[in-house]
């Protein structure tokens, strides 16, 4: 935790201040499907939620995306990060995103919103060529159906909006009606059904590959 902190030391009072003021206008006016998550103690550890895009195998997910700024920023990119899991060409096991916005095409005045938008496009257009996971890479130029089916999976299992808070597109409303116990504990079962069908379907993959 305390590198954290050292970033924001080593950052310069104005980059700070720009960095609070792209935030709270992300805040204020959001771009679709993204809402940010401000940390006013670090402003180095940027969170936000983004909507799995209509059309797309990660539809109806939120997922949660981590932006750490170096102390070099905005010399040097950010790295970026998905906290939910997620099957994607560009998104390694440990949730590091490659994108070439974060590493040649990269522009000390992009900005986080510009930022926030690529990686919300690259969920509708992955990049096998640049593939941090090999195997969703290749799956997804040899077999797409098989790829669509278990990034849906992951999505099902991980990034629903309870486990990453409310969506980017609205808060959830609060229900203290008698069936919300009931709807968690169904919920529960489902997620625990989803999660069997997935490790089975992912028994199944592996001994195809």
């Amino acid at each position: 935790m305390s590198s954290q902190y050292s970033n924001v030391e080593n950052l310069s009072p104005q980059t700070i201040r720009q960095v609070m003021r792209e935030l709270q206008e992300m805040e204020t006016t959001p771009p679709e499907g993204i809402k940010v998550l401000i940390n006013e103690s670090d402003v180095t550890d940027i969170q936000a939620l983004i909507d799995g895009p209509a059309g797309t195998p990660y539809a109806a997910g939120v997922f949660r995306v981590k932006l750490t700024l170096n102390k070099d920023f905005p010399q040097t990119p950010p790295k970026a990060y998905f906290l939910t899991k997620i099957f994607h060409p560009n998104v390694a096991a440990n949730g590091e995103i490659c994108v070439n916005t974060l590493k040649k095409d990269w522009k000390p005045d992009l900005g986080i919103k510009h930022i926030l938008l690529t990686i919300k496009c690259l969920l509708i257009v992955p990049n096998p060529e640049s593939a941090l996971n090999e195997e969703a890479g290749k799956m997804l130029l040899e077999r797409y159906d098989d790829y669509s089916q278990r990034a849906r999976m992951m999505t099902e299992i991980h990034a629903q909006p309870a486990k990453c808070g409310a969506g980017a597109a609205g808060d959830a409303k609060d229900d203290d009606g008698p069936s919300t116990k009931k709807h968690a504990g169904l919920d529960k079962k489902l997620q625990d059904k989803k999660k069997e069908k997935f490790i089975k379907e992912k028994k199944r993959m592996l001994k195809r590959l």
